[in-house]
């Protein structure tokens, strides 16, 4: 009688970005073996492409890559529509504490470290394919998988995110570039093309945005609205909002309360 073993992974499709595919043959053996088919992309950024074309259940993700590192392409990729819901899992030997915590921050559903133990990773992966909620609509819709976007938009947008999520402790413009998968000068002709500014400009004009909403609605101090928007002094930050909104920061928390 032949007793054939039960695949837990039967028709699932799963991309591998990894610039060293050697050193996951035995996984994706196993995963061959459990009914899988996989894609393997050894370069970052056609990985991203993959990702967009075949549109796969899970993403299987290295951080240490020439060009852009692992954070950068889950970074990217959350900003792309049909790619918001895969979940991806780490599997690095990136092994200190901030890089754990930074993966999983970005959106990965898991974390493990090279060398691994396959059954263990086959196992995680069934675990976390059987949480993921992506409707059946969505993943069949043509015109959702047709949304795919231009790269200098994906990496706009997740400068953006990143700028919004930092004004109080924002990086150096290389860093930001560095974490959204460029360089400097890119990001800034990407910025000017896009948003007709420069990158700080923007950095500006969105510390100014927040503020106003703060002192909308919270009843944080001047001064704690101006650490936490990222200015250097409350003066300056009363400075730069009188010449943006022809009116202090006090008054204009005064004109919405009265308006209320």
């Amino acid at each position: 009688m032949n007793n054939q073993r039960v695949q837990r992974l039967q028709n699932i499709d799963i991309l591998v970005i990894d610039d060293s595919p050697r050193e996951v043959e035995h996984l994706l053996s196993a995963l061959h073996a459990q009914g899988a088919r996989t894609t393997v992309a050894s370069q970052p950024r056609k990985g991203m492409q993959l990702a967009q074309v075949f549109d796969p259940d899970l993403i299987i993700l290295d951080v240490h890559m020439p060009g852009i590192d692992g954070f950068a392409v889950c970074r990217l990729l959350r900003e792309i529509p049909n790619c918001q819901d895969i979940p991806i899992i780490f599997l690095t030997s990136a092994s200190n504490v901030a890089d754990r915590v930074s993966g999983l921050t970005l959106g990965g559903v898991d974390y493990i470290l090279k060398p691994f133990e396959v059954d263990e990773v086959v196992a995680r992966i069934a675990v976390h394919l059987q949480l993921v909620k992506r409707t059946s609509t969505q993943r069949s819709n043509p015109e959702f998988k047709q949304l795919n976007q231009h790269p200098d938009q994906v990496i706009l947008q997740a400068a953006l995110r990143l700028i919004s999520l930092q004004l109080n402790n924002l990086p150096k413009l290389g860093e930001i570039a560095e974490h959204v998968g460029t360089h400097d000068k890119k990001l800034s002709a990407i910025f000017r093309e896009h948003l007709g500014m420069t990158v700080f400009a923007w950095v500006r004009e969105e510390r100014l945005r927040k503020a106003q909403e703060l002192l909308a609605r919270s009843r944080m101090s001047i001064e704690d609205i101006s650490a936490e928007v990222g200015f250097a002094s409350a003066a300056n930050f009363a400075t730069a909002f009188r010449e943006r909104f022809l009116v202090t920061p006090t008054g204009y928390r005064q004109k919405v309360l009265d308006a209320n």
